[in-house]
């Protein structure tokens, strides 16, 4: 009996032991349901250009380098790399244990295919313009990838940081079923209702993610969004527009979270439609908005007015107070137009997407202050597949919405601005800011590289296609037992492969 009574004392001990180790497991258990405020348009990283789809897959691809949440350049699918002394030739080592949620180990020769459908003209990508700089790619054994550059990038390293490496045998179908290496792997999509992503159990960094999957549900409401998080049915609003943001500030059981955002409310327009052509008539757009009246009514004051740059790039972006044509101005933005030979009031439509509430306030405000300044503006609120689409077009006079940003100026102003840039829907072509942009990536030097940019900065503030209006603050709003996830100037969802519900 004393042998029994130490197995049994032995085994309710080792019992309790296991009982006391449980916490852990529900965090691992624990789905979390995500409250996003639009559906994606497709799920294809290398197309897509919507923050609902970049939300989403965000936790599904991964790229050869990462941005981390303070804007730092750090290994992902390459565990280190070299540069040649020239800056031409970069060999990344691949990670050891990284494979694609199908179960094939990732090779050198996914890499280039990534990056040959990227350039392929065929893919109409809009991030070619960040790998219009690669010469010849090749695979060095087994395990790199080598870059060869038509000249120095600075801003290359980082660049690759938002290109999602994709299985090369799923491009077939990845608009509706993803295939990548990331941390969570793509479970089911049900449209305008949700899409479900499950924990990826191969990934590479053992141990991640602690959560077992990930639930996205679209709730266009944001009222609703609002008491979902309250009561607890979900747990994340990844993006609380300001007046959500307000309305969740002490509220019991929530936490909100925040960052400066790269993001940005603009005007665009296009260039080679009269009479936005003239850069004069930019100029009295630029003249006509009173961004601090938009910031208060639109961000509840939780915003800057903004240039070219996010004031989160503090060694880059130069002060608003440097561009004259951010003084508020309505009669001067109408002599402005009537010595360009225009007939005021000019009539204007702006196309606004109707899936980003916060634009669709903006533009209201808009559309009050440039009717005071020698504009007839008339609104066209589109659903976001509409408005995408007519962008990618150029289809457009002009149109409010919000663009992301990135961290270093060329990722955002050379496909935006030069001329033939992959994201230069508004055909602008400027000779001058074109060698800019060129000095600006083939120098590598930080302080050589600071001038260049302030120099583009002064020409694209007044005269450029875009009229810059505000940086808010980004709100991101969690239940307060989800520890382990932070808001990232970007908008990615990346820190979610970290994060937990309960200690």
């Amino acid at each position: 009996m004393s042998g029994l009574k130490t197995l049994l004392t032995t085994t309710a001990a080792a019992l309790a032991l296991a009982v006391c180790a449980l916490p852990a497991t529900p965090a691992r258990a624990q789905v979390l349901d995500i409250a996003t405020d639009a559906s994606p348009v497709g799920l294809d990283p290398h197309v897509a250009t919507s923050f609902a789809t970049f939300i989403v897959v965000s936790n599904v691809y991964e790229g050869l380098t990462a941005i981390e949440k303070d804007l730092r350049i750090s290994p992902a699918l390459a565990d280190k790399w070299t540069i040649s002394p020239d800056g031409l030739t970069y060999d990344f080592h691949l990670r050891p244990g990284a494979m694609f949620h199908n179960g094939r180990a990732l090779t050198p020769q996914d890499i280039i295919a990534n990056i040959e459908r990227i350039r392929d003209p065929k893919t109409a990508s809009p991030l070619s313009s960040r790998v219009a700089s690669v010469k010849s790619m090749e695979a060095v054994g087994t395990d790199t990838v080598r870059f060869v550059l038509s000249a120095p990038s600075a801003p290359f390293v980082s660049q690759l940081g938002t290109i999602s490496i994709v299985a090369p045998e799923a491009i077939a179908e990845l608009g509706r079923k993803p295939v990548g290496t990331g941390p969570f792997m793509f479970k089911e999509w049900v449209p305008d209702t949700y899409i479900a992503l499950d924990r990826n159990p191969n990934y590479w960094d053992k141990g991640l993610p602690a959560l077992a999957g990930l639930k996205f549900h679209i709730v266009p409401d944001a009222a609703t969004r609002q008491a979902g998080i309250q009561g607890g049915t979900y747990k994340l609003i990844p993006v609380a527009d300001a007046a959500t943001a307000a309305a969740l500030k002490g509220a019991a059981g929530v936490k909100l979270l925040e960052t400066q955002d790269l993001a940005y409310s603009l005007v665009g327009v296009n260039t080679t439609r009269a009479p936005f052509d003239k850069p004069e008539v930019r100029e009295a757009l630029n003249m006509a908005l009173d961004r601090a009246q938009i910031v208060q009514a639109v961000y509840f004051g939780r915003g800057v007015p903004g240039g070219p740059l996010s004031p989160a790039l503090a060694s880059w972006a130069l002060p608003v107070s440097d561009f004259p044509c951010y003084k508020t101005d309505a009669e001067g933005a109408k002599k402005k137009l009537q010595a360009a030979g225009v007939t005021v009031p000019l009539k204007m439509t702006l196309k606004v997407i109707g899936s980003l509430p916060q634009a669709v306030d903006a533009s209201q405000v808009i559309q009050a202050q440039l009717n005071k300044a020698g504009f007839e503006i008339t609104l066209n609120v589109q659903e976001q597949g509409k408005f995408i689409a007519d962008w990618r077009a150029s289809d457009f006079d002009g149109f409010v919405s919000l663009n992301g940003g990135n961290p270093d100026p060329d990722d955002y102003f050379g496909r935006t601005f030069q001329t033939g840039g992959a994201t230069n829907v508004f055909k602008y072509s400027n000779p001058a800011l074109d060698k800019l942009l060129i000095d600006g990536r083939t120098e590598t030097d930080p302080a050589k590289r600071k001038p260049i940019y302030d120099a583009a900065q002064k020409i694209l503030a007044c005269q450029g296609p875009i009229m810059h209006i505000a940086y808010g603050t980004l709100f991101a709003a969690t239940r307060d037992d989800l520890y382990g996830f932070a808001p990232m100037p970007t908008r990615s969802l990346r820190t979610l492969r970290e994060a937990k519900v309960g200690k």
